[in-house]
């Protein structure tokens, strides 16, 4: 079945769940409310534009698909069948030629893998035209955690989708039965970015971005409606959603993440973001361990605790990669206090 298909199969219980999950509307988000310039007290400038955001976390709809760990393809060669293959990339993203050995394909386009596969058998045949199809994708996935029906790995053929990967993971119910799309959820991509989506409200409205375009290895959290977290990100062991409580202190946090890894040096700072306002603050880790010092830090759910790495604490790093909203006028404020 195509994705249009799929998609559209899908739409008569999505707008049933939406029109029940209406009869309590919700304020809209301090992050959504805004689409003009505001200035804090004693603060950056942050200029909000959610739409925009999304739009450049975004991959393009053209982006060349490239071949991961997994994946398996077929490798067809001009006048050569006898050359012809079928092969798997390993583990170390890899696969292994006859004559040539291993050639490393992991990340690669198939055209890239062509010229890749060309190069290693030129030592025993000349001009040879690689053609590489991929044949079954298993590196293509996305995870799906939380408030979900079956949290886990979802495997795409195609490019992974937002609204795609949460109903293939079971949307919850409500109480008449009917799967409710959730509020807001969190896309997580790698170490450093996390993206905040208003899913409900783009659905409602019937806006495209709804079924985000994602990248391979991105994380979907969507949370309970009586689950507060924040995000820890950056040179942590285990980055991602961490729930808080009224009891929550930044170091139970961190230890929920798995602690700091070596690459946050031994004078680490943590910076914690609070994206609806567009403030921040910056504290040594030696203060996050002082019992006293320590219980003047207060975190609030939706947060964003980041631990760069040692020699990367300039605020110019952490906003260029963290969070797409903030602006200039916020690079440099922070510069000032870093």
């Amino acid at each position: 079945m195509s994705r249009r298909m799929y998609i559209a199969a899908l739409l008569p219980w999505l707008i049933t769940g939406l029109a029940a999950a209406a009869q309590a509307p919700t304020a809209l988000p301090p992050q959504l409310a805004a689409e003009d310039s505001t200035t804090q007290a004693n603060g950056p400038v942050l200029k909000t534009n959610p739409l925009e955001a999304l739009r450049n976390f975004e991959p393009a709809a053209d982006e060349a698909y490239r071949l991961g760990k997994g994946d398996e393809i077929t490798v067809d060669i001009a006048g050569r069948p006898d050359l012809a293959a079928k092969l798997v990339v390993g583990p170390d993203g890899c696969v292994t030629l006859p004559l040539a050995g291993d050639v490393k394909l992991d990340g690669m386009t198939r055209p890239e893998a062509g010229k890749a596969i060309e190069a290693a058998l030129a030592r025993y045949y000349d001009n040879l035209s690689v053609q590489v199809t991929v044949t079954k994708y298993t590196s293509n996935r996305v995870l799906v955690l939380g408030a979900v029906a079956t949290p886990g790995e979802v495997t795409f053929e195609g490019t992974p989708t937002l609204l795609e990967a949460l109903t293939r993971s079971g949307l919850v119910t409500g109480p008449n039965k009917v799967a409710v799309i959730p509020e807001r959820c969190a896309i997580y991509r790698g170490s450093d970015q996390v993206m905040w989506v208003e899913l409900r409200q783009l659905v409602e409205s019937g806006n495209t971005l709804a079924d985000l375009r994602l990248r391979r290895d991105d994380v979907i959290y969507v949370p309970s409606l009586a689950e507060q977290f924040v995000s820890v990100l950056g040179e942590v062991q285990h980055p991602g959603a961490v729930p808080v409580t009224s009891s929550s202190t930044l170091a139970s946090v961190l230890a929920d993440a798995g602690g700091l890894t070596d690459q946050a040096g031994n004078n680490a700072h943590i910076q914690i973001v609070d994206p609806s306002t567009g403030t921040s603050r910056v504290l040594a880790f030696k203060d996050v361990l002082n019992p006293i010092k320590s219980r003047e830090i207060k975190l609030k759910p939706g947060e964003i605790v980041f631990v760069p790495k040692t020699g990367f604490a300039r605020a110019t790093y952490v906003f260029q990669r963290l969070n797409p909203l903030f602006q200039l006028s916020s690079l440099a404020y922070l510069g000032a206090v870093l």
